[in-house]
């Protein structure tokens, strides 16, 4: 009788055990996944300024708009940073998405006035930033999804049952969703032709 209830011990220590180091892994994917999050929004911030400066040449008069766009390109590279640096931070991953939403907005709100600007579309370092600019949005795109999939995975992992009980010994907290392009969150774009 001691034997069996000595390797139900066992068997449920082991089976702790490897439910523990599935949350460990787990929350392992979802941080590499941001990292490259990371890498990406880092490429996007460093794009900004080279855009602004070429449209600065033909926007003159949209200083307040130009403004805009580096006030909010510095907000979302602090939010990384602070994201980056523990990304198991919930309330870090809803700044940094609602940081982000607010770069979108503004660079919406750049390109639909360089629409008044013909010459400033037909330049060639614009067009090739705006191309750089999509590429890396699109990577972005990629990377989110990625990293959302790791979170899912997690929180799954996380709130089933038997994990759930270890997930809470061991105070494993559940990750937040990063949603950039949250529809909700989306600032319209307003053009003035007139």
């Amino acid at each position: 009788m001691e034997w069996i209830l000595l390797g139900l011990i066992v068997a449920a220590v082991a089976f702790g055990i490897v439910l523990y180091n599935r949350l460990v892994a787990g929350r392992n994917r979802y941080k590499n996944a941001f990292a490259q999050i990371d890498v990406q929004l880092n490429r996007r911030h460093d794009l900004i300024p080279n855009l602004v400066e070429v449209a600065k040449r033909y926007m003159s008069h949209e200083r307040e708009t130009l403004e805009a766009v580096i006030q909010a390109r510095n907000g979302a590279q602090q939010q990384l940073k602070q994201a980056a640096a523990d990304p198991t931070d919930p309330d870090a991953m809803r700044k940094l998405s609602d940081a982000e939403q607010g770069l979108s907005g503004a660079l919406g709100r750049l390109f639909a006035l360089s629409e008044n600007y013909p010459d400033l579309k037909a330049n060639q370092n614009m067009m090739q930033l705006s191309e750089e600019l999509t590429s890396t949005e699109n990577k972005v795109a990629f990377a989110r999804q990625a990293f959302n999939d790791a979170v899912m995975n997690y929180n799954i992992l996380r709130e089933s049952f038997p994990s759930n009980v270890v997930a809470n010994m061991f105070s494993f907290k559940p990750a937040e969703l990063l949603e950039i392009d949250a529809p909700e969150k989306r600032e319209a774009v307003q053009v003035d032709f007139g």
